[in-house]
């Protein structure tokens, strides 16, 4: 049995019926598979584990925003950012022109905080009853955005700044247009769940590069 001292230490905690023992961090081993908890832990022990694991110096630098949205992610996730595996939280940078947009996404495995780092921002969410939250922000304004929900960004005639921070180290991200338009289903399927007809609806794919 493990006296005071050692329990303390090694922070043992029972889990599903197995003993777990919590380390201090778990730094992504990034060359390794993923597994369904994320990625496999480098051994603290080993010298390649240094503080710049622990460091992410991308944020300070504006990102390319000439592209279909006006807009540029910086993204500090857990394979950019290795420190951060197995410790709930991400980070990263937004960028969006004049005309800049993040269409209407969602994140599955976090929750978003915005703050608005310059600029003005039009945001919101579509609750599960599909009911609107819309906000515009100004420069210092924080807005949370509910796990897994839908909600947008757009910049609104002013160059636009935004830190963005997850509640998991790997957010995922499914854009809604790129959904519905950007893949390979076949127009007559896509009129039929959308009620679009095939004008808008091939304009659509073939904007997004896609056919069918």
């Amino acid at each position: 049995m493990f006296g005071f001292a050692e329990t303390a230490k090694l922070s043992l905690n029972c889990v599903s019926g197995h003993l777990a023992v919590k380390s201090d961090f778990r730094v992504a081993k990034l060359k390794g598979a993923v597994t369904p908890s994320g990625f496999a832990c480098r051994n603290p022990a080993l010298s390649q584990l240094m503080i710049l694991c622990f460091v992410f110096e991308g944020l300070g630098t504006a990102g390319n925003t000439t592209n279909i949205i006006n807009a540029a992610v910086t993204p500090a996730f857990v394979q950019q950012f290795p420190g951060v595996n197995g410790l709930d939280i991400s980070i990263a940078r937004l960028d969006l022109t004049s005309k800049g947009v993040v269409p209407m996404h969602t994140h599955p495995a976090a929750t978003e905080v915005l703050y608005v780092v310059d600029g003005h921002i039009t945001a919101g969410f579509i609750s599960s009853s599909n009911k609107p939250y819309v906000k515009s922000l100004k420069k210092g304004d924080v807005m949370v955005f509910p796990k897994g929900l839908l909600h947008f960004l757009n910049a609104g005639r002013v160059p636009s700044t935004a830190v963005v921070s997850f509640s998991d180290p790997d957010p995922g991200l499914q854009i809604l247009d790129f959904a519905l338009f950007g893949n390979e289903l076949s127009s007559a399927l896509v009129e039929a769940t959308t009620f679009l007809d095939d004008a808008q609806v091939k304009k659509l794919k073939g904007l997004l590069g896609c056919t069918g």
